[in-house]
């Protein structure tokens, strides 16, 4: 049996208006949008209003092409807590992220310090989008021990 993970997806209220967290913060570019359509499959998965074109954007990593999806909902409301999804990112430079994060006025939570199941030690955070979509990220900077 072949798996192979294709990309996340994040409803937000406008792709454009979006953009800025996930290319000027995250470092994702733009790989292509669709333009709002009044059907598509989104809005029958996602349980959408059928009333509602919607638009469509995929982004990609350094490293990865096409990882990451944004479905366009105009109207939709921010996220509300208990959030029940989220994008975990490793990032080499989580000081960098956070401070792009705050310039842009993005909620940054509280870092932690991250201790993975195999003793590896690092750094964690959460950022929340403009739609409260939730991002955590993360660096491991000490190996695990032998």
């Amino acid at each position: 049996m072949t798996l192979r993970f294709q990309r996340a997806n994040f409803l937000v209220s406008s792709i454009e208006r979006a953009l800025p967290f996930y290319q000027d913060v995250l470092g994702f570019s733009l790989a292509f949008v669709k333009e709002p359509r009044e059907t598509s499959y989104s809005h029958q998965v996602f349980g959408l209003d059928t009333d509602r074109p919607i638009g469509f954007a995929t982004l990609s990593a350094p490293t990865q092409e096409r990882v990451m999806a944004l479905t366009e909902v105009p109207g939709l409301a921010a996220q509300k807590a208990p959030r029940r999804s989220t994008i975990v990112i490793e990032v080499e430079d989580v000081d960098g992220v956070i401070a792009r994060a705050k310039t842009h006025g993005f909620k940054v939570f509280p870092e932690e310090r991250l201790l993975t199941h195999d003793g590896r030690v690092g750094r964690e955070v959460g950022l929340l989008d403009g739609d409260g979509n939730l991002t955590v990220i993360y660096h491991i900077d000490q190996p695990a021990p032998r």
